[in-house]
């Protein structure tokens, strides 16, 4: 069984940067691969990026390339997403999700999912 608990939301002015964490219980988080989502109101969940089990694989979508950036520690059973050049348009609930499946965009693929931290970009 893996909990995870995000961290680090807030409001923040465009341009800004921010880092999410994603801590997680238990050992087996280390042997996950874990993915970031956002919601927006009145939008579909999105996917931004993942990382695998070891962190040497990452897998990011279109528009969070460039400005996204995946990170994790085993160490602290944590993984990070570093936002930055934040825009109005990425105010949304963020999740994070763990699941055996490497470095994947699908959401039935992961097992285990936070409860979310909402970020909010004011212009």
């Amino acid at each position: 069984q893996v909990q995870l608990v995000e961290s680090g939301g807030g409001l923040v002015q465009a341009g800004d940067s921010l880092r999410l964490s994603c801590e997680a219980s238990g050992r087996a988080f280390r042997m996950y691969a874990v993915g970031w989502f956002r919601q927006a109101p009145g939008k579909e969940r999105e996917f931004l990026g993942s990382i695998s089990w070891i962190g040497v694989s990452t897998y990011y979508s279109e528009s969070a390339k460039g400005r996204f950036t995946v990170s994790r520690d085993n160490a602290k059973n944590t993984v990070y997403l570093q936002m930055n050049n934040l825009k109005p348009e990425d105010t949304a609930v963020y999740y994070c999700a763990a699941g055996p499946v490497s470095v994947t965009a699908t959401e039935i693929e992961y097992t285990y999912w936070g409860q979310g931290t909402q970020v909010t970009v004011s212009s």
